[in-house]
């Protein structure tokens, strides 16, 4: 069967990959997704939309391991490790585990925040100059602390790192939150305001990119399920799908959790595993957060827009297990009723689910295959696929059109594991 040949062949159809082909379309590239579902049906769909440059700082810390080992007790924890063995997890655990440590926090820290600080600018470039309508807002977010044992852990282990990367945190008393949230119950001890982070609906926001690159002259395959590869001579030559073969003169992978399942076919073993996560996205309360919450001690992100309202966090690590976990959302329900007076919408309209693609490092994986010389990866972006999304379009397009990166691309290199 002849192949549909393109310039660069995209495959994943999400946030990353549609970000990717706008700004190679923008370079001049002809550009073609391959899409197994629709455009953004993964991570990029239920997500709470926060463009985030506060979240520069990892997960991975020391305790962070002992705080995952206690929470195989209780199934509605926060932080989640399903106690069901899972080899390839139990592997990126002892992997993970060996980046829990200063050292290790502070290069992921410093490589998160330069692509976040990137992104956060070009995202409010993009949106106005493609005018897209995604219910982009500038009001930045707010932590919100009811105990003063965890705000002072995070001014040590949070605001100080980011006024070390040129991130700025405002740090407020109790009675200053609540004149800012009048949606929040009273009892707060204080805050960490982050006057530079955005936050936009994220599924509108996909359906955006997709609209432009389709009229920027980009095609969107959905529905093609890739199933196989053929390769020579270090190169991918097609790409076999549910919908026919493809070739592209480059290839990019930005398949997000699905990257490690494809690349195995590659020869390509990515230490990534799925961070699950859940949201209950209702109508709008009566009574709505002004700035975009993260509620700590319950660990709840609260999201607000014209057409909505979201609930959503928590890491659950049980592999590739689908469907929703009722006691998580039942978590996030509790949690947002510890600290808000209407913390649910009078009409539920979607409870979801998705898979976060996590790195082992938790710094992306972007840039040129050490392998395959035609292949590009664009992947294992975590919680964080919107918040980087612009950046590594630019980043990747930057790369295969041989242009001066716009950051330094060293940190998120596939060549640190042999990639």
């Amino acid at each position: 069967m002849n192949a549909t040949r393109s310039d660069v062949l995209i495959l994943g159809g999400g946030v990353i990959g549609l970000a990717c082909a706008l700004y190679l379309l923008k370079a001049g590239a002809g550009v073609r997704v391959l899409e197994q579902g629709t455009p953004g049906c993964g991570s990029s769909h239920g997500n709470c939309g926060t463009i985030t440059p506060s979240h520069a700082p990892p997960l991975a810390m020391p305790g962070v391991i002992g705080l995952a080992l206690r929470s195989m007790l209780s199934a509605d924890a926060p932080l989640y490790l399903n106690p069901r063995f899972d080899g390839p997890r139990l592997r990126w655990l002892l992997g993970f585990a060996r980046h829990c440590n200063w050292r290790d926090f502070a290069a992921a820290t410093t490589a998160r925040a330069a692509i976040l600080q990137r992104s956060r600018r070009l995202l409010a470039t993009l949106v106005r100059e493609e005018k897209l309508d995604c219910e982009f807002a500038e009001e930045g977010e707010l932590y919100v602390y009811r105990t003063t044992q965890r705000q002072v852990a995070d001014e040590r282990n949070h605001a100080a790192v980011l006024e070390r990367c040129g991130i700025e945190v405002q740090r407020l008393r109790g009675d200053e939150v609540e004149a800012m949230e009048p949606a929040l119950k009273p009892g707060v001890v204080g805050g960490l305001f982050h006057p530079g982070d955005a936050w936009l609906r994220p599924d509108r926001y996909v359906a955006e990119l997709a609209r432009r690159v389709v009229e920027l002259g980009g095609v969107i395959e959905c529905g093609a399920r890739i199933e196989r590869f053929s390769t020579d001579q270090g190169r991918i030559t097609r790409v076999h799908s549910s919908r026919g073969p493809f070739e592209g003169e480059r290839i990019v992978m930005a398949l997000g959790a699905w990257s490690p399942l494809l690349g195995r076919q590659l020869g390509l073993r990515l230490p990534m595993q799925p961070g699950k996560g859940y949201s209950l996205t209702y109508t709008r309360p009566a009574r709505v957060p002004r700035h975009a919450l993260v509620l700590r001690e319950a660990s709840v992100c609260v999201t607000t827009w014209a057409s909505g309202y979201r609930l959503g966090s928590t890491m659950e690590f049980s592999g590739y297990a689908e469907g929703l976990n009722r006691r998580r959302l039942d978590a996030l329900r509790r949690g947002a009723a510890t600290g808000l007076h209407e913390p649910e919408g009078p009409e539920l309209q979607e409870e979801w689910w998705g898979w976060r693609p996590m790195s082992v490092d938790e710094v992306p994986i972007i840039g040129p295959s050490t392998r395959w010389s035609n292949l590009t990866l664009a992947t294992a972006h975590g919680v964080l696929g919107v918040s980087m999304s612009a950046a590594t379009g630019e980043l990747v397009a930057s790369m295969l059109a041989g242009m001066a990166s716009p950051i330094d691309a060293t940190p998120y290199a596939p060549a640190r594991f042999h990639l």
